[in-house]
């Protein structure tokens, strides 16, 4: 009866305790007790589909054991509990939330992630001393403008959920330190950010934002911005004056250039790789003086300024996948650099065995050449004998010195004679056509096949492999990404030495059976195509498979035996049409993904 007269009928907020006959699940007494006690309880895990009643009205009915026990010791003193402050009822089955939870005012740590909620009861409003709030990795669609009021939260974290939209007043959360707003569907964010003064970290990755605004500069404090896998295409100048910034992710974006930086002076890294980026100015690295990490990836730079050596702190420099044709040598004067990653561009002044062989090696050698840098890197190539003056754009020194047969960017339908005959009794080890308007591989590559190992053929308008690339048995690296083939010919399984083949940007509908005849393959750069299906035992056989990349192609599932590729180091499946791995799974990492496919195995 006391337990009625303290909740009793007439009080609409509370409601009745729950009967033990009624329906719903049970938490065990045990739990309960040591909550009251703590002021904690966790019940992650437990399959709930419902919050039970007691766990609401912890704070306001009689134990139950009080009925039992008259006489009480010091620890049974039920009056004496503490109000519960913590609940994370994590990884169930919850769909929603009861308005009761306004019975728990003094809750500071609420965590509801990983559950089936689709809305948010307006009565969160009430938790007036909430701090932190994670209801990530849910299904819901919007906010309750209630939330906005709940001014001493912290932390909000809202990632892998279906928001289109925020309320008008989520400026009013002054003291948020942390916002993760990730793997959302938000097309832009409300003006009120302005007022999120106390921001350290801001997680807007994978949104659909066109555009940022410009009030988000009035985050003095901000150390971390995420706004990875969006549709950006400039970021606004105001963005320059944030101070505090330590880490920007722009990465997987639609940026043509990059803005100045004139007060990114803490700033440690900077991630803006799969982009469109063209230039790389002094202008953008002046004031960089802190910056440790630079990641330019997948862009289309060409050339990069002579003043990146004033990045006196760079650790790690990744310019794979560019336009890059030649390296500043003072590159090698930079003191801290453990990393240059130089894959994936057209580099004719140095050597492919030089760039195999790591980063220190690599900046040896541009120290090396800095007294005596060749003329040719300069002022073009000398006028030789072997140099006919209007072939005198033939880069003897490349072909001499560098082992090196370049002919890229000239918009040529064919490979004239006079390129072939420049490399004389020479061995040629690269060979760059990119970037042309070639339909078919020219027939002159076979008189290089005693020691060409590397060929770029990217960008141009092959549709099929001619068996002249087949006979090429040295080949460990074969770029022929942004063509038009959708098949490969058998006879490639003759290439017993190839490493890595990149062919991306193609239309294959079909995995090339050919390439699980190839055991010597490390890497397999596939996406941007039509493939439906890959053949997981086949994959599985390809034991010095390292890196398969699947992304952005038509596979409609993921066979779990891949599961057992224990060999694959680096998986991306990003961009296809399948629905498990969710994407949660995939933002993991391989390792991740392997094991929940192994997981699936039918038994």
């Amino acid at each position: 009866m006391a337990a009625a007269r303290r909740g009793g009928a007439g009080d609409s907020r509370v409601g009745f305790r729950r009967d033990a006959g009624e329906p719903g699940p049970a938490v065990p007494q045990g739990l309960v007790r040591a909550a009251r006690k703590s002021g904690q309880l966790n019940l992650a895990g437990r399959g709930l589909s419902e919050v039970p009643a007691n766990v609401w009205r912890i704070n306001l009915d009689i134990p139950e054991e009080a009925h039992q026990n008259l006489s009480f010791g010091a620890a049974d003193r039920w009056w004496e509990q503490t109000d519960l402050t913590k609940l994370i009822l994590a990884s169930n089955k919850l769909q929603c939330l009861s308005e009761d939870v306004r019975l728990l005012p003094a809750l500071t740590v609420l965590d509801v992630h990983d559950n089936q909620l689709t809305s948010i009861p307006s009565a969160i409003g009430f938790l007036e001393n909430l701090q932190k709030l994670n209801i990530s990795h849910n299904k819901l669609k919007n906010l309750p403008e209630e939330l906005t009021q709940l001014s001493q939260l912290k932390s909000l974290l809202l990632q892998h959920n279906e928001l289109s939209h925020l309320p008008d007043g989520f400026g009013q959360l002054i003291n948020l330190e942390e916002l993760d707003l990730s793997n959302n569907q938000l097309a832009t964010v409300p003006s009120s950010f302005a007022f999120l003064t106390r921001l350290v970290r801001l997680n807007l990755a994978h949104n659909q934002l066109r555009s940022l605004p410009a009030e988000i500069s009035a985050m003095k404090r901000l150390k971390q911005l995420d706004c990875t896998k969006n549709q950006l295409e400039t970021i606004p100048s105001e963005l320059a004056s944030m101070a505090s910034l330590e880490q920007l992710y722009l990465r997987k974006n639609k940026l043509q250039y990059l803005p100045e930086f004139p007060s990114f002076k803490l700033l440690k890294e900077l991630h803006v790789g799969e982009n469109q980026i063209e230039v790389l100015s002094a202008e953008h690295l002046k004031h960089l003086n802190s910056l440790c990490v630079l990641e330019l990836r997948d862009n289309k730079l060409k050339s990069l300024p002579d003043e990146i050596t004033l990045l006196q702190k760079l650790e790690r420099l990744d310019l794979t996948n560019n336009d890059i044709s030649s390296l500043p040598c003072a590159l090698g004067n930079l003191p801290q650099l453990k990393l240059l990653a130089l894959e994936g561009n057209p580099l004719r002044t140095i050597r492919r065995d030089m760039l195999q062989k790591g980063t220190q090696e690599l900046l040896k050698y541009l120290r090396s050449k800095i007294q005596d840098d060749t003329t040719s890197l300069n002022e073009g190539s000398p006028v030789t004998a072997m140099t006919l003056p209007s072939e005198s754009r033939i880069n003897i020194h490349a072909i001499t010195a560098l082992k090196v047969l370049e002919y890229s960017e000239k918009q040529a339908a064919v490979i004239p004679d006079e390129i072939f005959n420049a490399v004389g009794s020479n061995s040629v080890t690269t060979v760059n056509f990119s970037k042309n308007q070639l339909n078919e591989i020219p027939k002159r590559i076979v008189e290089l096949k005693e020691s060409v190992c590397d060929v770029n053929l990217g960008f141009n308008k092959l549709s099929s492999i001619s068996l002249e690339l087949c006979v090429l048995h040295k080949l460990t690296y074969l770029d022929i990404r942004n063509n038009f083939l959708t098949s490969l010919p058998e006879e490639m399984e003759a290439l017993i030495r190839l490493q890595i083949i990149n062919l991306c940007f193609n239309r294959f509908k079909i995995f090339p059976n050919v390439l699980y005849r190839i055991p010597t393959l490390e890497t397999i750069l596939l996406s941007n195509n039509q493939v439906g299906s890959i053949d997981p035992l086949q994959i599985r056989k390809m034991d010095k498979l390292g890196t398969l990349d699947l992304q952005n192609n038509d596979l409609l599932q993921v066979p779990p035996e891949l599961g057992n590729c224990v060999n694959l180091r680096t998986l991306l499946l990003e961009g296809n049409p399948f629905r498990t791995p969710r994407a949660a799974i995939l933002a993991k990492g391989t390792a991740a993904v392997l094991e929940y496919l192994k997981s699936r195995i039918p038994t």
